[in-house]
């Protein structure tokens, strides 16, 4: 359908088809419900500023009874009048204030940079989208005036969990060993295809979800002709959210980008953290994602102005380095890189992927530098192998069970993976009981009984878990799909079902009762 809004029809095409739609019983949809989908054109014989403006509007129009569960599911209560934490808040919301002051100087000091341009396109289209929501539709005349603790929290659930931590919050929502995510890249046997795939683990109230495609006609100047190369990108993501935030990327560019959360238990080094010099990283994330044209590039642009917030392992995938069926190894095909605060670091691995035929990415950094600075040693110290890269259990599940994928049906069956209650690997030795939901490639902790014991908090029973499975490939990526299932893993463990789960209570309006969805094969109109 074309944008409700008839003075940006020439300027916007949007095409939205909500999970929310199958209560009305359509069989045809049956699929949906698991995921809705959102498609963004603009068209460049218009302004850049009007493409990024009048984006965020139409998303708001055709996504905010989403939007609306989404907030009340995720959002609501945080930081509002009524919570105990107001010394945190205030300070909160100072620190965003101050960095979007400072962020919009060198917007002011800098458009014509291909860099700042991006920024300020990114603020732009969040800036419609919150205007597009609260029905105050006016394009922005100078400095914008986005909210501190609206639309930006949707964007800095990764960045808040930091943040909560610098900024001495009393009680913060990162668990002591709470993963965020588990990723693999696996090439074929005889390099036939290279496949890259992605777990989010976050609390179950977040699962309504989007997938979203957005091709934008942005420039790398204002004033150029040149387009950017990550231009149209197809990722998971949620209401109210223009990135992933999983996240996972298939872009233009030629790239494949995603991460897992590694965090920083080492708190000597929240002092890097300041709101000035910095760009949050879900920012970050976006520029380097429509710039970037190789994983060298991609690095150099995401360590600029590092935040030291929403601290993860990054992988870039560059298909224009492979060759299926190539022996040849391509440098550049694959890159990583790590930020925790103050520091960043970045490889080439591609050598070592065609080495060991996958890389598995479970939220323990793989630079020592950087395990041993953000406090990795000490927490193998304290805790035991559980916090070691080569020894956590998802580490030793992925080196057995990586041979085992041969095709697309088998590396789903990888990544959905949880088998605590007979899988050797799964055990905790100084739990009770030994068997973890936690200790899976896509964990259940809700499984976990809420009355054993546990060494430490991401252990323990939560509303917490795998809560889906992206992947794509050679074949695939050239056309934006994917293969995707939501909801937490029933392969070997009980559906999830709200009504019957500890947490019944909890909110999770617009979501189905039971999450036993199949895996879907994503599919774009153009």
């Amino acid at each position: 359908s074309k944008t409700p809004n008839p003075q940006l029809h020439s300027v916007i095409i949007v095409r939205f088809a909500s999970s929310q739609k199958l209560e009305l019983g359509s069989k045809d949809c049956f699929c949906l419900f698991s995921w809705s989908y959102l498609e963004v054109v603009t068209n460049g014989e218009y302004d850049d500023t009007l493409q990024a403006y009048g984006a965020g509007l139409v998303e708001a129009a055709v996504t905010s009874q989403l939007i609306y569960k989404h907030w009340v599911n995720t959002l609501m209560g945080y930081c509002s009048p009524f919570k105990y934490d107001a010394g945190f808040c205030h300070r909160l919301k100072e620190y965003i204030t101050s960095n979007l002051q400072w962020v919009g100087e060198q917007i002011e000091k800098d458009i014509d940079s291909p860099y700042w341009h991006q920024v300020h396109l990114s603020l732009l289209q969040l800036q419609g989208l919150e205007d597009g929501y609260n029905g105050q539709v006016a394009f922005p005349e100078g400095r914008l005036s986005l909210n501190p603790l609206g639309f930006l929290l949707f964007q800095m659930g990764g960045d808040l969990e930091d943040l909560e931590a610098a900024l001495n919050k009393s009680s913060q929502s990162r668990t002591v060993g709470s993963g965020s995510c588990s990723a693999l890249i696996k090439l074929l046997p005889g390099n036939k295809d290279l496949l890259v795939s992605h777990d989010t683990w976050n609390t179950y109230q977040s699962m309504l979800r989007i997938m979203k495609k957005y091709n934008f006609s942005f420039r790398l100047f204002p004033k150029d002709k040149a387009v950017i190369p990550g231009g149209t990108q197809a990722f998971s993501s949620y209401p109210g959210s223009i990135f992933s935030g999983d996240d996972f990327y298939i872009l233009s560019s030629g790239l494949v980008t995603m991460e897992t959360t590694i965090g920083n238990s080492n708190p000597d080094l929240w002092k890097f953290v300041r709101p000035c010099g910095a760009v949050m990283e879900w920012l970050r994330n976006i520029v380097a994602n429509r710039l970037a044209r190789s994983g060298k590039e991609w690095a150099d642009i995401f360590s600029q102005y590092n935040s030291g917030t929403y601290n993860n392992q990054w992988m870039i995938v560059d298909y224009k380095n492979f060759i299926p069926g190539a022996p040849a190894i391509n440098q550049g095909l694959f890159t990583v890189l790590e930020q925790i605060p103050g520091m960043i670091r970045t490889a080439d691995k591609t050598k070592e992927l065609y080495e060991t035929r996958y890389w598995a990415s479970y939220n323990i950094p793989y630079f020592e530098e950087v395990f041993n600075a953000s406090g990795g040693q000490d927490l193998v110290k304290k805790y035991g192998s559980w916090f070691s890269f080569s020894d956590n259990p998802r580490a030793q599940i992925f080196r057995r069970n990586q041979s085992l994928v041969t095709d697309l049906e088998s590396m789903v069956r990888l990544m959905r993976f949880n088998n605590f209650k007979n899988d050797p690997l799964s055990e905790c030795e100084a739990c009770d009981p030994v068997q973890n939901g936690e200790n899976a490639i896509s964990a259940r902790s809700d499984l976990n009984p809420s009355n054993g014991t546990y060494p430490f908090g991401a252990l323990k029973q939560r509303p917490h878990g795998g809560t889906d499975m992206k992947m794509t490939s050679y074949g695939f990526f050239k056309k934006y799909e994917l293969l995707a299932v939501s909801g937490p893993t029933w392969d070997q463990v009980p559906v999830f079902e709200w009504s019957t789960s500890p947490y019944s209570s909890l909110m999770h309006l617009g979501h189905p009762d039971r999450w036993d969805f199949p895996t879907v094969h994503v599919r774009w109109s153009e």
